[in-house]
């Protein structure tokens, strides 16, 4: 069988995929056969995505965890090495607890 793996838009690297199909977007959009999205399509669709990427219960506590931390450092920069300002914070608990409740969150869905 004959080695494709180096042929094709799949083995194009990133930018070379999106220059290509930038292109085809504003032949779509000359030609007028492009579809555009209502503002309900729009939302319906962000709606579709927010629950496709609520449903990595593990990504969903990152996310609170880097929030959690966000929140909590007050002006510092990341590198602080304040033990106490990692772990007290000034609103509402700790990293570890602000982790369980981003995990916490998502288990009634």
């Amino acid at each position: 069988m004959a080695d494709t793996s180096k042929r094709g838009f799949a083995s194009m690297d990133d930018d070379k995929q999106r220059e290509i199909a930038s292109k085809g977007g504003q032949a779509a959009h000359e030609k007028g056969t492009a579809h555009e999205f209502t503002s309900e399509e729009a939302r319906e669709a962000g709606h579709k995505g927010g629950e496709a990427v609520s449903q990595d219960r593990e990504h969903m506590a990152e996310i609170g965890r880097e929030g959690g931390k966000n929140s909590h450092r007050g002006g510092q920069n990341e590198d602080s090495d304040d033990a106490d300002s990692e772990e007290k914070g000034t609103q509402g608990g700790t990293r570890e607890q602000h982790a369980e409740a981003g995990r916490q969150s998502h288990k009634n869905k």
